[in-house]
């Protein structure tokens, strides 16, 4: 053993780019360490898992060790989706393996799975349009084709078919459905997310198909070929299991001022590790609140809300607004990728309005643009805007391509470009200098 140690280090020394030494990637800035970090040594986060627990634990240290204080984990409980098996095959005309993946509190199949004849719908108001009952013992097909946007406002119309999709379809008495992903890519990919059930409706097996099979599929369609599919979701609902929130702060130097919250969720979907969804938010949040105070402490608290259970229904977000009745000054949230900032929204009351002049001008330099659309703030900091009807900042990222990745497999540590993390640090940071010194009293936008 002695020797071929001894051996394998002339080798490092012998062969150029060999040497044993940690990647340079491994030593970058305070954001990029923490996705790393938490995408690598917890991975996969699936909320009410193990592994969010262990994700809310490293978080917790992570804090600690930059620096934060009052670093807490807020136990709360949450509706969960537990995964099972996700398996779908044509079986006729063509026998032919397809790509799916159970969508969240989808219904279960019996082990050996259910099959039937598939009937096709172009779009939901095609579903929504037949009599109830009509499809009985059949399996939908829902076909749709959402197109890639700068702001992603796609996703909103687009996810209908996903998040009603399925029980529209039980309610015309369908026994499955799989529809096509939402996603714009063109990758081997399904893509999953949670589907509704309004009360009284059966769950029944819902999953979403890769966008190349579902092209296969509406191809076979337009031949006029009969389907038939067998679909096999083993996965199950959990009506309550544990999730939480891990919290933290910067002190700022007039403690009697409201903080300002800056948010994400740590929970992912367990088919990637997270790195866009969201870890890059809480990477973005956390290290833009150190650069923010660089040169000492702010006026006001900034405050680090790492939300749990997001993607299954915001359970976390829910949670930290009934425990924190506290005031807040100001509310943002990042929780559309690490592409670059290029947009800026606000939603302040009219007395603040020379406070939003000063963000816009703050951003002006890194080439961010003020935008007049509607502010949205985030499902993670949305209940406590609600309820103190706070302030919003919203900084919207490229998301040409987020949803070429997003709750697919591909979302991974690679596509995460750095020089795009770095400008989300700079512009979050930009705003923080700004909000997080104001001395005047940030009133509730209405």
């Amino acid at each position: 053993m002695k020797s071929f140690a001894r051996n394998l280090a002339l080798m490092a020394l012998a062969i150029p780019g060999a040497a044993m030494a940690a990647p340079a990637a491994d030593k970058g800035d305070a954001a990029w360490d923490f996705i790393a970090g938490l995408t690598s040594e917890v991975g996969q986060r699936l909320a009410g898992s193990e592994a969010e627990a262990r994700g809310r634990a490293w978080a917790a240290e992570k804090l600690k060790a930059l620096g934060f204080r009052n670093v807490a984990i807020e136990p709360a409980m949450t509706r969960a989706y537990v995964r099972g098996t996700d398996a779908a095959r044509l079986v006729s005309p063509v026998p032919q393996k397809l790509a799916v993946t159970a969508l969240g509190f989808s219904g279960t199949t019996p082990d050996a799975g259910i099959d039937g004849d598939v009937v096709y719908f172009a779009s939901l108001e095609a579903l929504q349009a037949v009599p109830a009952g009509s499809l009985s013992g059949k399996i939908v097909f829902l076909d749709h084709a959402m197109k890639a946007a700068q702001d992603g406002s796609g996703y909103g119309p687009y996810g209908q078919a996903r998040r009603a999709g399925p029980a529209v379809a039980a309610t015309k008495g369908a026994m499955g459905i799989v529809i096509r992903s939402i996603g714009t890519d063109s990758h081997r990919n399904p893509h999953t997310g949670v589907t509704n059930w309004p009360a009284g409706v059966m769950p029944i097996p819902a999953a979403a198909v890769s966008n190349p099979d579902a092209d296969m599929l509406v191809r076979l369609v337009g031949k006029g070929k009969a389907l038939r599919l067998a679909l096999t979701l083993t996965g199950r609902t959990a009506e309550s299991l544990p999730t939480g929130n891990v919290i933290g702060e910067l002190p700022g130097r007039d403690p009697s001022l409201p903080p300002i919250l800056v948010g994400c969720h740590l929970d992912s979907w367990d088919l990637g590790t997270g790195a866009l969804d969201d870890g890059a938010g809480c990477a973005i949040v956390t290290a833009a609140a150190l650069k923010a105070q660089e040169a000492g402490p702010t006026l006001r608290t900034i405050r680090v809300l790492l939300a749990g259970a997001e993607e299954i229904g915001a359970a976390g977000g829910a949670a930290y607004a009934k425990a924190h009745p506290e005031r807040h000054g100001l509310a943002m949230e990042s929780d559309s990728g690490a592409d670059r900032v290029w947009r800026v929204e606000m939603k302040f009351a009219p007395a603040n309005a020379a406070l939003s002049d000063k963000v816009a001008a703050a951003l002006a330099p890194l080439g961010i643009v003020r935008g007049k659309g509607e502010v949205e703030g985030g499902a993670d900091v949305g209940p406590v805007i609600k309820a103190q009807k706070l302030a919003v900042i919203d900084l919207t990222q490229d998301m040409t391509h987020y949803f070429d990745i997003h709750h697919t497999p591909d979302d991974t540590l690679d596509k995460i470009d750095r020089a795009a993390l770095t400008q989300n640090v700079d512009a979050w940071a930009a705003v923080l200098g700004v909000v997080a010194n104001a001395a005047e009293d940030i009133a509730p936008a209405e």
